[in-house]
């Protein structure tokens, strides 16, 4: 048996997240942290699963993360790295060919 639904699908809100959604999950988050994500939405005062919560947070939310083009170290560092240990093509993607 598999782990229970995170949320009801009814009543959830799908679709793009508002500024006031952004702020109240951001608000949230600087005052009790993240520790389970499953009961964040209904804590928060939030009409989304935790997924959604989750997802939002790490991929456009934190405050760590690095928006734009990369500086003129990063890039060398990328192609340094890219020349030591190329693609690293598993074998198991190599199978198939097109």
């Amino acid at each position: 048996m598999g782990r229970a639904p995170c949320c009801e699908k009814m009543g959830m809100k799908r679709g793009p997240w508002t500024p006031e959604e952004d702020q109240i999950l951001i608000n949230y988050i600087h005052l009790y942290g993240h520790s389970n994500w499953r009961a964040l939405p209904k804590h928060a005062g939030l009409l989304r699963c935790g997924k959604s919560c989750r997802l939002r947070w790490i991929n456009y939310l934190r405050p760590d993360i690095k928006r734009g083009n990369f500086t003129p170290q990063e890039e060398q560092t990328i192609i340094n790295l890219h020349e030591s240990l190329g693609n690293r093509k598993t074998k198991q993607s190599s199978q198939y060919y097109y």
